[in-house]
């Protein structure tokens, strides 16, 4: 039987009569998705655009004019709706992957940035620039430590100089600037438009309020401090006391300071006040009261902390007010410190209103170009002049001189000396000064006068180090300095008595004129690096750094040490500087551990 046939099988979709598309749904299609002819024209157009900002498309006038032509024939409704859908712009470059407000695209970037094609930043320029950096590309995608520093998701491929920027620019978000640097770049800008000679004409500038601190004026002070008066004689009398040769009665008192940041350089008692001056390289002065007595022994008066300024000279400065006499001289007394570290300028610090002034204009010309730093000065006794030790010069140095109190120039005295200036030391009366040079040649300049004086030769002098003068008002000795101490390198310091040698003693005399030492001492075994008289002339401090416990007492004017201090156990430790006070009841020893000891010196 035949096998039945399968019907037909019946159409699921027949098809339909399409009705043709009119003129306008052809406009509106090609509108809204373009043909090709529209498209491979768009690509030839743009080809060389390889990222376009949301801007409006800069195309020629005929080209706008036949676009407006276009659209105008469908009715205002369609244009208004689809003339912002203009080629070049497509779908895909009107979206992007939003990752930050930080990272957006590069042609939105460029779109946001100013017109200004100047550069903003505030970075300085760079001198140099590394010829291999042009040549390094760096993957940032590839890179899981390196994704962060894209701009957007599809950066790949930096160069040398890019990658370097945004390592810098990543840094600094993650790290700050410190405080430290700002304030080093400040300090910075500070110095170099000090040395600019152009930069002020006034003698005396004020740095800005957080450079320079004020300190409490000195008569708050005293109104906590307790009882501040002018010291006495142990005996209670105001007589000049004696004290005994050979032997010395001497006692411990409570440390001033216990230990410091830095080393004791600066050590100095206030000519009236029981106050103690101390300072060093941690750009710290402190004043202490001294008063060892219990409950709290010598307590921190004040302190002053002048940052970038490592001290390395500091001294009281007492002058008198005008039309002031003998009975009302200690009410009438200014009293000032001066601080001075290794650079150009010095610092002066009223007590009395706690103002702290920078001293930059001092010196002017060939006094000023000698003046390389003003680290090493003395001030007269008067506290009229200020002496500084100018720059060393092969063949000889100089001092300039210094008015305190109107801070100008005043003369210069020309050392003629092989190797320098190594130190001087001011007379009595404070009307000249004793400069040595470092080959034992000492000059006696006459300030009123402006001329050398005296000269002399330190007998056996090897490396001269130092030099220190001792008032007596009662023998009549040039300035009213009896006593002169000179140091060496080896160790030696030579006493002279000035009576006698001194008055017949002149620069029109023979070249050759040296005179005998009284007393020379030999104890010491290193450089002498401080040399101290008592106020009234009966002690001699003799000390070097440079060894430990290296420390001598002599007594004039006998000219013998003290064989019972100092001992093999007393704790003196590395000595960088000593002061006695006005009235030789105290001797301060300070040392490289920052620590200040104080003796009481008895009759």
């Amino acid at each position: 039987m035949p096998a039945p046939t399968r019907p037909a099988a019946r159409e699921k979709n027949p098809p339909t009569d399409a009705l043709p598309k009119d003129d306008i749904e052809l406009r509106l299609e090609k509108a809204l998705f373009g043909d090709d002819a529209g498209f491979l024209a768009s690509l030839k157009r743009n080809q060389a655009e390889e990222d376009l900002s949301l801007t409006r498309h800069a195309g020629g006038d005929e080209e706008s004019a036949a676009e407006d032509t276009q659209y105008d024939d469908l009715g205002e409704d369609v244009s208004a709706h689809f003339k912002l859908w203009l080629p070049p712009l497509t779908l895909f470059q009107l979206f992007f992957l939003d990752t930050g407000a930080d990272q957006l695209p590069a042609s939105v970037t460029r779109a946001l940035e100013p017109t200004n094609p100047t550069n903003s930043s505030s970075r300085p320029k760079a001198v140099w620039y590394d010829s291999d950096d042009d040549r390094i590309t760096v993957s940032l995608a590839s890179n899981t430590r390196l994704r962060k520093l894209r701009d957007t998701e599809d950066d790949d491929v930096v160069g040398g100089r890019e990658y370097i920027q945004r390592l810098r620019r990543q840094y600094e978000r993650l790290h700050p600037t410190p405080e430290w640097v700002k304030y080093v770049r400040k300090r910075r800008k500070v110095s170099e438009a000090d040395d600019e000679d152009v930069a002020s004409d006034s003698d005396v500038s004020m740095d800005d309020e957080d450079s320079l601190p004020s300190a409490q004026p000195l008569a708050d002070l005293l109104r906590t401090a307790g009882s501040l008066t002018r010291t006495t004689s142990k005996s209670g009398t105001t007589g000049l006391r004696k004290l005994r040769p050979e032997v010395v009665d001497i006692q411990r008192c409570k440390d001033v300071a216990g230990s410091g940041p830095s080393s004791i350089d600066t050590l100095q008692f206030h000519p009236y006040y029981p106050l103690l001056l101390a300072a060093g390289p941690s750009s710290t002065i402190t004043i202490y009261h001294v008063s060892p007595q219990p409950p709290n022994p010598n307590p921190i008066l004040t302190s002053l902390h002048v940052k970038g300024t490592p001290i390395h000279t500091v001294a009281f400065c007492r002058t008198l007010e005008a039309n002031s006499t003998k009975t009302d001289e200690e009410s009438n007394a200014q009293t000032r410190i001066f601080l001075s570290s290794r650079r150009r300028y010095f610092h002066s610090w009223s007590l009395a209103t706690g103002v702290v002034t920078k001293v930059t204009r001092a010196l002017y010309g060939q006094a000023r170009k000698e003046q390389r730093t003003m680290e090493a000065f003395r001030l007269s006794p008067c506290g009229r002049y200020m002496g500084l030790v100018g720059s060393s010069r092969k063949g000889g140095g100089c001092i300039n001189i210094l008015s305190t109190e109107s801070m100008q120039w005043i003369c210069s005295c020309r050392v003629d000396s092989r190797g320098g200036v190594a130190d001087f030391a001011w007379w009595k009366d404070g009307n000249g000064f004793a400069a040595v040079g470092k080959n034992g040649e000492v000059s006696e300049y006459d300030i009123e006068s402006r001329r050398v004086v005296v000269r002399w030769m330190d007998e056996g002098a090897v490396g001269t180090t130092v030099i220190a003068l001792s008032g007596d008002t009662s023998q009549q000795c040039r300035g009213g300095s009896r006593w002169v101490a000179i140091g060496s390198s080896s160790g030696v310091v030579n006493l002279y008595d000035r009576r006698g040698w001194t008055n017949t003693a002149s620069v029109d005399s023979t070249q050759d004129e040296r005179p005998k030492p009284v007393r020379m001492f030999d104890q010491l075994t290193t450089p002498v690096s401080q040399l101290e008289f008592s106020e009234d002339g009966q002690m001699l401090v003799m000390s070097s750094r440079w060894k430990k416990n290296a420390l001598r007492l002599a007594h004039l004017p006998s000219c013998t040490l003290y064989r019972n201090w100092p001992t093999d156990k007393t704790p003196l430790g590395r000595i960088s500087s000593v002061a006695l006070s006005t009235d030789g009841g105290y001797l301060a020893v300070g040392n490289e551990q920052g620590k200040i000891r104080l003796w009481e010196v008895r009759e």
